[in-house]
């Protein structure tokens, strides 16, 4: 039986469904919310490449590298993805990451409810040893995003890819441990609690 399956996660302010090639049109429309795959230092599919992109992520769920989502906002509306990704079932580790959201539901309580639900099933169901994540140094409103969710940086990967543009990405890599997730929780809860919708 394999470590990572797919599965629901759902809360009040959004829905985490395992990705399917049907939502593909769904996700075109939120990429288009702020115009999202023009970010230079993101990796957000243009329309042309959603349905690759859905077929990249499904390939890497088959392999057991990935394990990809849609996410759904609390009317219904498909606004983004986000994964379990870099999935190292030996050491029971998982990176939460390739994630975005349509422009109308960034600095909502989607991504806190997102983030809640993708943790609290790493640690508590997958009982993961340490959960990553990852962003370009760029990209000041993950790392502050990530930092939000009190996560602790690990360092900084210099030169750790080529960008499609050509230049090169230094990495920002952060983590979360298992001692640390019961103040992660009550900190993610009381977000939600004290967000608007």
């Amino acid at each position: 039986m394999p470590w990572l399956e797919p599965v629901t996660l759902s809360g009040p302010h959004a829905r985490l469904e395992p990705l399917a090639k049907d939502h593909c049109d769904g996700l075109i429309e939120a990429a288009k919310s702020g115009d999202l795959s023009k970010i230079w230092y993101t990796a957000i599919p243009t329309p042309e490449k959603m349905s690759a992109e859905i077929d990249r992520r499904l390939a890497l769920q088959a392999s057991g590298a990935m394990l990809p989502f849609t996410v759904k906002d609390a009317d219904g509306k498909i606004a983004g993805m986000t994964t379990y990704m870099n999935v190292d079932a030996a050491n029971r580790r998982v990176e939460i990451g390739s994630t975005w959201y349509g422009k109308w539901v960034q600095r909502t309580a989607l991504n806190t409810q997102c983030k809640l639900l993708l943790l609290q099933h790493a640690f508590e169901k997958l009982d993961c040893i340490a959960v990553e994540f990852r962003t370009h140094f760029f990209n000041h409103q993950s790392r502050r995003a990530i930092e939000r969710l009190g996560a602790k940086q690990d360092g900084i990967l210099r030169n750790h890819q080529i960008a499609p543009n050509g230049t090169l990405r230094d990495t920002v890599v952060y983590s979360i441990l298992p001692g640390e997730w019961p103040t992660v929780k009550a900190h993610l809860t009381y977000q939600l609690d004290e967000k608007p919708r």
